[in-house]
């Protein structure tokens, strides 16, 4: 639809000049969404791959667990000022197996203010969690290290703007499978694992989730509940992220940077081959 990027007049200051001129912004809208023509909840995306969006966040949300769960997803017509579409509006249908009950349910563990401990956060994922992490699985150090290179030459929008988060699904054989960007990183996180969804290969046991920001523990949670074993972050975990992890067998990795990066747990997934050996500092 051509709406992920937006122009706009700047102007821009920098020593000894003022310049006024036209910068490219990332687009952010709402999206509402709607379960069997009845409204479930409004998110703020970047549009585009909103498909992918919505069977990924429903997914997270325990209300789907596979493809066959959603009938149909489509925008509504005359949802727009003077009846035109706005593509801003998405209704799903659901199947008649999907319990009403799950239709209205509201995940509200994912958020970070929710009032609910940590401990009970992590273990109400750990009982919603369908798959068991595989515990054979083995990445290359260098493969993990190359993650952030070849997801950045995917993010086209990102060229344009510098504001969007990217998320990609990195196969064990090195070929980055998926890649979406949005002004969220939950957003974009979830529409890789719709997309996957919609292509049935959940479980994603040979995949390695790549992320542009930092390792919350709601993109942790959506790793472990698709059953991808390593999750490999540009920036910082959250202390619940690594927790999260760590009971649940995900191998989590942040600062993933040039030629380093930073295991935090189950660091055994990782194959680290050198001539020297490992230095603790005390």
């Amino acid at each position: 639809m051509g709406r992920v990027t937006r122009r706009h007049a700047v102007l821009r200051i920098a020593p000894g000049e003022a310049i006024r001129r036209s910068d490219t912004l990332a687009v952010e809208e709402p999206l509402e969404i709607r379960l069997n023509g009845e409204s479930y909840l409004v998110t703020m995306r970047t549009p585009g791959s909103d498909v992918d969006l919505v069977h990924g966040l429903l997914y997270s949300e325990g209300i789907v667990k596979e493809r066959s769960d959603i009938v149909l997803a489509r925008y509504c017509a005359g949802s727009g000022p003077d009846g035109v579409n706005s593509y801003n509006v998405l209704d799903v249908t659901l199947a008649s197996h999907v319990s009403g009950r799950a239709a209205v349910r509201r995940n509200i563990m994912t958020t970070s203010a929710c009032g609910i401990c940590g401990t009970t956060s992590i273990d109400q994922v750990l009982r919603e969690s369908p798959y068991a992490m595989d515990a054979e699985v083995r990445v290359a150090t260098e493969l993990v290290l190359s993650a952030p290179m070849r997801l950045r030459r995917h993010q086209q929008a990102f060229d344009r703007t510098g504001g969007l988060h990217a998320a990609g699904l990195l196969g064990l054989d090195a070929e980055m499978v998926c890649v979406r960007e949005d002004v969220g990183r939950h957003n974009a996180v979830d529409k890789v694992i719709g997309w996957a969804i919609q292509q049935q290969l959940l479980p994603l046991r040979q995949m390695i989730l790549t992320v542009s920001g930092r390792a919350s523990f709601e993109l942790t949670q959506k790793a472990v509940l698709a059953g991808i074993p390593v999750l490999a972050a540009v920036s910082a975990p959250s202390s619940l992220a690594a927790e999260l992890a760590e009971e649940a067998g995900l191998t989590l990795i942040g600062f993933v940077r040039g030629e380093t990066m930073n295991v935090y747990t189950h660091p055994d997934r990782i194959s680290w081959s050198a001539n020297g050996q490992i230095r603790l500092n005390t």
